[in-house]
């Protein structure tokens, strides 16, 4: 099966941005839908953002306006851009890929926002 890896985490003060990376050690060209999830301590994961092949994307409701997901299948990369941190944000964030369920996820990587 792929491999996801994460990287692009750390800290950062509200207001601020990061741009996370996930590489795939294969091809992600027909994997139907990449996507990026969180996972606060004692909360469930939750989906942020998803992109299918073609490039539709959706967003959850705290990701709009401030989250952008892209994909790039020639290099097996798919990347969030996230700006106007908020300490809420802070959480453990996961690449994943598959169709309506993920079949592949990464180990993720911190995000912490400071207050």
């Amino acid at each position: 099966q792929v491999q996801l890896v994460e990287s692009g985490g750390g800290l950062v003060q509200p207001g601020g941005s990061l741009r996370l990376s996930c590489a795939a050690s294969e091809s992600i060209s027909n994997i139907l839908a990449m996507a990026w999830y969180r996972q606060a301590p004692g909360k469930q994961r939750e989906r942020v953002a998803g992109i299918l092949t073609d490039g539709t994307t959706a967003y959850e409701d705290f990701a709009k306006g401030r989250f952008t997901i892209a994909r790039d299948n020639t290099k097996n990369m798919v990347y969030l851009q996230m700006t106007n941190l908020k300490p809420e944000d802070t959480a453990v964030y996961y690449c994943a890929g598959g169709g309506a369920v993920p079949m592949y996820w990464g180990q993720g990587t911190q995000v912490t926002v400071s207050s």
